[in-house]
C-alpha cells in the first residue's frame, strides 16, 4: 500500500505568541506548518484552498473561542471531515466530553509534552493519511487504473454545477472500442485486459487538463469531461484520442475496421441551465457514439441539435 503522500499541513491556532512559536518550532520539520493568533484569522485559513489537514486549536481565546470555531468547521461539507485537537489548559471531564461532542478528536494540555504532542499528532496524521488512500482507491478502478463510474457519477456532477454558476460550455465524450468482444475472443481475456490497460493510459496521457476527467464507464467504454471546452474543440480532443490509439498499434484480427485496436466516439456540449441537465448531456454524446459505431466505427461524431425542425445533425 503506498501512503507517501506530500507533506500534510498543520493549522495552529492560539492567542498565545509564545504556543505558537512553540508548537510550530515542534512540527515544522515533519509538516508544513500554519498559524492564526484568533479565531476568525483561523477560518479565513481553513476555508481556504486546499484546507489544513489537521487542526490544533485552542478553546480559550478572545471573541471567538475554539469551541465556536470548531462548530464552524463541522457545520461545512468542504472542512467537516478536518481532525481538530483541542488545546487546553483545562483538564476538567466535562469540558473534554463537550469538546468530543462538537467533533474534536483529541486533547493536548498545557504545559506541553514534546512527547505527547508529537504521538497524538503523528497518530492522527497517520490516520488521516489512510482515509486518504481508502478514498483514494475506491475511486479508482482497478483495471486501468484511471477513475471509475463512482469517481465520474460524483465529479461530473461537480464539474456541471461549476459551468451552471459560471454559465460556462462543458463537452462529454463518450468513447467505446470497437470490436473489442471479437477481441477477447480471438486473444483471450488477460489481453483484453491488458488492452483495456493500455488504452485508459493512453487516454490519460492524451488528455493534460487537471480539470478534464477521464473515467472507465463500464466494459470497453469510458468517458471523457471536458470543462469550458465547447463542441469544436471536444471534437478536436476527441480525433487526437483517436489518432493516438491507431498509433498503439494492437493487433486486431477480429476487426473488420483495420487491423489494429481503435476506439469510436461521440462528444456533446452544452452551456447548463434550466432547459437542459447532465443527464441529457450523456444521452446526447451517447447519441453521438452510437452513430458512430453504425456508420463505419473508427470515427468522431458530434451531437449537433437543429431548432428549425428538431432533427439531429452528426458530423
Amino acid at each position: 500500500m503506498d501512503m507517501n503522500y506530500k507533506k500534510q499541513t498543520i493549522l495552529i491556532v492560539d492567542d498565545s505568541k509564545l504556543n505558537l512559536m512553540y508548537l510550530s518550532r515542534l512540527l515544522t520539520d515533519q509538516y508544513n506548518v500554519d498559524i492564526a493568533a484568533n479565531g476568525a484569522e483561523a477560518l479565513k485559513i481553513i476555508f481556504s484552498q486546499p484546507p489544513p489537514d489537521l487542526i490544533l486549536l485552542d478553546v480559550v481565546m478572545p471573541e471567538m473561542d475554539g469551541y465556536e470555531v470548531c462548530r464552524i468547521i463541522k457545520s461545512e461539507d468542504s472542512t467537516k471531515n478536518i481532525p481538530v485537537i483541542f488545546i487546553t489548559g483545562n483538564e476538567r471531564e466535562d469540558d473534554e466530553i463537550y469538546g468530543f461532542k462538537i467533533g474534536a478528536v483529541d486533547y493536548i494540555t498545557k504545559p506541553f509534552s514534546p512527547v505527547v504532542v508529537n504521538a497524538r499528532v503523528n497518530t492522527h496524521m497517520e490516520l488521516i493519511r489512510y482515509r486518504n488512500y481508502l478514498e483514494s482507491i475506491s475511486y479508482l478502478d482497478c483495471l486501468t487504473n484511471i477513475s471509475n463510474r463512482r469517481r465520474f457519477n460524483e465529479h461530473s456532477e461537480l464539474l456541471w454545477n461549476i459551468a451552471k454558476r459560471e454559465k460556462k460550455v462543458i463537452s462529454l465524450i463518450m468513447i467505446d472500442i470497437d470490436y473489442f468482444k471479437a477481441f477477447n475472443d480471438i486473444y483471450g481475456h488477460q489481453a483484453g485486459d491488458a488492452c483495456l490497460f493500455q488504452v485508459a493510459q493512453t487516454f490519460s496521457k492524451t488528455v493534460l487538463r487537471k480539470t478534464d476527467l477521464i473515467a472507465r464507464y463500464g466494459g470497453e467504454e469510458f468517458v471523457c469531461m471536458l470543462p469550458n471546452t465547447n463542441l469544436d474543440d471536444a471534437f478536436l480532443v476527441a480525433e487526437k484520442i483517436r489518432e493516438e490509439i491507431i498509433k498503439l498499434g494492437i493487433p486486431h484480427k477480429g476487426s473488420k475496421v483495420l487491423d489494429i485496436v481503435t476506439i469510436s466516439l461521440g462528444a456533446a456540449s452544452f452551456i447548463p441551465d434550466k432547459d437542459n441537465s447532465l443527464s441529457m448531456l450523456i444521452k446526447n454524446a451517447d447519441d453521438a457514439l452510437y452513430y458512430s459505431k453504425k456508420n463505419g466505427k473508427n470515427s468522431t461524431n458530434i451531437y449537433k441539435k437543429i431548432t428549425v425542425d428538431k432533427t439531429l445533425n452528426f458530423n
